[in-house]
Formats: structure tokens, sequence, C-alpha cells
């Protein structure tokens, strides 16, 4: 059963031509075209592209559609007379069957390839939920207890040791949790406990980006600093994340990966950071090459926003179950309780629980942002879908962490942002050495909403690049200048770019000071690039919010745009607000953002229901 809302429909759906193409194709491979194959066809390829792992036809049945360079709207056939006709397709199946798509009993259809990724990643996910590792629970204590000693508060239940149970009795878990809630340095001590209870355990580290990676290895390496455990199991601990495209073994010019089923990876435990911005595909062939006996830990964060492909995984599989909340089998809180003690009967408990539910955490207490934070407050706000109380939260409090501002008038606004980029980029660029110039520049970001417009990225990275041309803090005399910042756009495998990786153009003493473009290694070291050779990309003053996932900011400009998007979401904004380290400000239109903050998007998925049927 799905208790999810449908996703938010435009009120005229307009296919593209690719839509088109793929519903001719597809109907094309039938003795007999029909409109309702062709109308299901170019929808299932819509909607997928649009980031939906299938096209729900109940929720479709009767709507209307526009075609490219057509005044008269097409009308999507009523249920019963849909599916009939699909039944009747040849280049339509039942689940299980080798189509070009796949119709289920709930009326989901599917590009067969991601009816294909979903029942494979539920199935693996569902083999490791199965049952919990039998250990010395005295000795399980004991460590524990260690690791993590009591907390002065009575009244509440350690949920960082809770998920520290769970990742040690369970082959899978998911620790979900927002900024500072000590995802990372929960982890660090779980990877104590199983070098310590099993040592020399194969540990891999890894993430969906560069930068996501970097920060991850940052972490670790910090965390284990102050652990209470012995120099050999520190020492034991892995440093190096990669991206999981490196991990798998990408192919250049193939999806495949060297790591599949037939040949997993030589691990016993895999650590996934920011597991939210992994799409349906990545995720499937991830879990598939992770041995059947090795631990599988994911963080995240379930508010941020989806991956921007296709699926919400990580928000799928947080929420798997009828109660749509987190909660342990009577069962497995009853061996939880032989660890947790003290505030065992705070443990939570769920009234119907899957496996999978006994493998979920939710981390809630932020150690970041103490309590009376405006950054915290205003993220916990805008998850609750309160518009109002939002903007009041932010107009009417004093708090020094998170500011409202009214978005300036077009005319206006190059004016009154000048001196937050002067102030934010001047550091990066008189920066003494290429190492120093990152670490400044990750300081300060403008993120934006929309890519177009006047508050969007492109407008934004033009007048960034005018204002700090005039404070002579840069000089575009080509394409190509000093200080230069840009973001990846497209993955290529061959030089190991991938989309959202940031680099910055800067002299190259090593060739004779002629400029490349210089990124992060994984390593700490930098690699560098003529700028001929670099994959697709554009200037990176100011970014999506979309692109900034993974990365976190001192400080933060959330420019927000002056006309609405279904786009412009409470998760957007979230995830835009929850970048910042230390301070964000917003400069939007109250009434927009009041829209925003009330609409939430579900992608249609099929993925919660088959773990929870399993």
């Amino acid at each position: 059963m799905n208790s999810s809302k449908p996703p938010e429909l435009r009120k005229n759906r307009t296919l593209s031509s690719l839509d088109i193409h793929f519903a001719n194709f597809i109907n094309g491979l039938d003795s007999k075209s029909s409109h309702e194959v062709f109308m299901a066809a170019a929808l299932a390829s819509n909607y997928n592209r649009e980031g939906h792992i299938c096209l729900d036809l109940a929720k479709t049945a009767g709507t209307r559609i526009e075609l490219p360079g057509e005044k008269d709207l097409l009308t999507c056939p009523a249920l019963k007379t849909w599916t009939n006709a699909l039944e009747q397709s040849s280049a339509v199946g039942k689940p299980g069957e080798f189509t070009p798509l796949v119709l289920d009993e709930k009326d989901h259809l599917y590009l067969y390839r991601y009816w294909e990724y979903q029942e494979e990643l539920a199935r693996h996910i569902t083999k490791k939920t199965d049952g919990f590792i039998e250990l010395d629970m005295s000795r399980l204590k004991l460590e524990i207890d260690r690791l993590f000693p009591a907390q002065t508060a009575d009244d509440e239940i350690d949920l960082q040791k809770l998920a520290a149970c769970v990742a040690l009795l369970k082959k899978i878990c998911i620790i979900s949790g927002g900024p500072g809630t000590g995802k990372t340095s929960t982890v660090v001590k779980i990877m104590a406990l199983i070098l310590e209870l099993f040592p020399g355990s194969r540990i891999a580290l890894t993430a969906p980006t560069g930068k996501a990676a970097a920060r991850l290895q940052a972490a670790i390496r910090n965390g284990k600093q102050t652990i209470n455990c012995d120099d050999h199991v520190k020492n034991s601990m892995p440093e190096q994340a990669s991206t999981i495209h490196r991990l798998l073994g990408s192919i250049p010019g193939s999806p495949y990966f060297r790591y599949n089923t037939d040949n997993p990876l030589l691990i016993d435990t895999l650590i996934v950071d920011e597991a939210s911005m992994i799409d349906l595909a990545l995720m499937s062939k991830l879990v598939q090459a992770v041995p059947d006996n090795a631990r599988l830990i994911f963080l995240g964060d379930k508010n941020q926003l989806a991956s921007v492909e296709a699926g919400a995984v990580f928000g799928d599989i947080c929420n798997t179950g009828p109660e749509n909340a987190f909660g342990f089998s009577p069962q497995f809180a009853k061996e939880l309780k032989k660890i947790i003690t003290p505030r065992a009967d705070k443990i939570p408990i769920a009234k119907k629980a899957t496996g999978l539910n006994d493998s979920v955490v939710i981390l809630q207490k932020s150690y970041r942002f103490r309590a009376d934070s405006g950054i915290c407050e205003a993220g916990q706000t805008v998850n609750t879908g309160d518009g109002e109380g939002t903007v009041k939260l932010l107009k009417e409090s004093n708090y020094k962490d998170i500011t409202w501002k009214e978005l300036p008038s077009p005319g206006e606004l190059e004016k009154h942002i000048r001196a937050k980029i002067i102030i934010g980029f001047k550091p990066y660029l008189n920066a003494a050495n290429t190492h120093e110039a990152f670490k400044q520049f990750e300081s300060f970001r403008i993120l934006c909403a929309l890519r177009r417009g006047h508050c969007g990225v492109i407008e934004a990275n033009q007048m960034a690049e005018r204002i700090l041309e005039q404070e002579g803090l840069i000089h575009i005399d080509q394409t190509w200048y000093k200080g230069r910042p840009i973001i990846i756009t497209a993955n290529d495998y061959n030089l190991k770019l991938f989309n959202g990786d940031t680099g910055i153009a800067l002299p190259d003493p090593d060739a004779a000071n002629e400029l490349r473009v210089f990124f992060p290694a994984e390593d700490g070291s930098l690699r560098r690039f003529h700028p001929l050779r670099l994959p697709g990309h554009e200037t990176a003053y100011a970014t999506t919010i979309h692109k900034s996932q993974g990365s976190e900011f001192n400080d933060i400009l959330l420019l927000l745009p002056d006309r609405d998007s279904q786009v412009f979401t409470r998760e957007l904004i979230y995830t835009g607000i929850t970048r910042s380290r230390k301070s964000v400000e917003i400069w939007g239109d109250t009434a927009i953002f009041k829209t925003a903050v009330s609409r939430k998007i579900e992608r249609v998925s099929g993925l919660r229901d088959a773990l929870w049927e399993a």
C-alpha cells in the first residue's frame, strides 16, 4: 500500500519531440497501433525525464496533454479503456516479461529497464533485511557504552548509539538526519566497532560526487582522532573515499560497471554518504555490487532534494511502511533493549513494520546548531510546509545566522548585490596560492532556485563577473581568465571529471604560468587540466541549489525567483538553507516563497510498495 499523495500535475502536460518519437517507435512494434498505447508510451517517456520511476495511469487518466506545435489538446483515455488496450499490446507486458513497457497490477507503467532497476534494488535490499546478525550482546554492549557514554538528559534516548546498534546487528542500516545531527561522527564509531569485533574487516567509503567524497574523507580523518579506541583500530580505519562511479569501475562508453552482481566488490562493509543524491539506476547497480554477506550503511537526509535523475530512492527507503514513521518491530526492539540501557523504553516501536523498518534510524538532534539557531528552526519549519510560519520566523525573529530580504526589482538587483559579491569572492581571488584559493572559494556561494530569469544562475554569474571586473578583481579579456570558477555539467569517465565537480582556472607554475583548471582530488591534492580538454561546464560564482547538494559553505546568499515554478518546492528551499555552516541570507518574494514552502512534489515510484510487500 502506498499512502503518499500523487505528484502535483500541471494543468496541461506538454510532450516533447523525444516523447513523440518514442511513442511512435513503441506503437510501431505492435501489429495494430492504437491511441492508448501511443499516449501511454509518450507519457512514460515524459514522466521518466522529469524524475519519476513510472507513470501512474489512474492519476493520469482523463488529463489533457499538449503536443509540440499543436493547438488542440489530447485527452488521456479513461483508466479501464487504457489498461485494456495496453494489456492487448505486444509492446506491453506484465512484471517479469521482457517487453519495452511493463504494466503492473497497480496500473503503474514502467520503461522496462526502470522496472528492472526497481525490482533488483528491492530484492537486494530485502535480502539484507532478513533477520539480524548474531553477536555476543554483552561484548557489543560493553564496546558501545564505551564509545557512546551516557548523556546528561534523562528523558532522551541516544539515537546515535541506537544507529550504531542497528549497523552492527543488521546487514543494512539507513541513517537519516539533518545538518549537524552527527551522521559522520556516528559512522566513525561504527567503523571502530566493526574493526574491534571483526578485526581485518575491509571497509570502503563512497559518495555520489567527488566533492561529497572529499568531505566524507575529511570528516572521517578528523573524527577518528577523538574517539575512545586503540590506536591500531584508528590506524585500520579507511580514510580514502571514492565516487560511486570510481568504486564500481566505470567503463567508458558503457552504462555498465566492472563490479556487479556477478563480480561483487571485495569488501565486508560499504559506507555510502549523501545517499539522497543517488538516482534509481545508480543505486540499483551499487547495491547489486555489494556481496550478500557484507554490511551496507547509507547516510543521508531524507528531507533534501531527490536525485536529478529518476527516483527519490533514499526517501522511499526511509519512508517504507503504512505509517511512514520511524519505529522498529517489537521483535527487534527486544534485541535492542539488551544493549540500549538506560532509557530502553524510549526505543520507538512501529505498529506495523517491515524488515526494512528495523534498519532505519532518523537522527533528530543537531549538534552543529544551537537550539536557538535560525538555520535549524527555519529548516524544520520549511519541512512542515508552513509557509506563513516560515516567513514570520524569518522576518520577525532576531536570528543572527539567517535573515530575509525582500527581492529588489530587476533594475535594482545588481546595485544591491554588489557588496555581497565583492565581500564574498574577494578572499579567494586574492589568495596566495591554489590550495588557499579553493579553501576561500568554498566559504561563500550564491545559490539560485532556477537557471534562467531575473534571479537565475545565468544572470547571477553575469552580474558577478561584471561587478568583480569593475572592482579590478578579475580581468575578462577572453573566455578563460585567472580566477574563473567552473562547475562540470557532463560526466567524462576518461578524465574522471563528473557532473558537479568544481574547478578554478589559475596560472600553473609547471606550465610556464599558463592557465590550467584545477580540481580537488580525493586524496587532498589538486588535479589540473587544459581548459580545452574539459567536458561540459559553466561559470560557478552562482550555482543551482540542485548542483550544491553534497557541498557546504560558511555563508550563502539564497537568491530565490521572482516568479513561481513547479520546481520551486519546500525540498529545494530546505536543501538551500542547509548548505550553510554559519549564515544564510535569503532574498525572495514573500508570496512566491509561501507558495513554494507549501508545495511538496512526490515522485511516482513503486519502490515503497515493492519494499513493503516484500
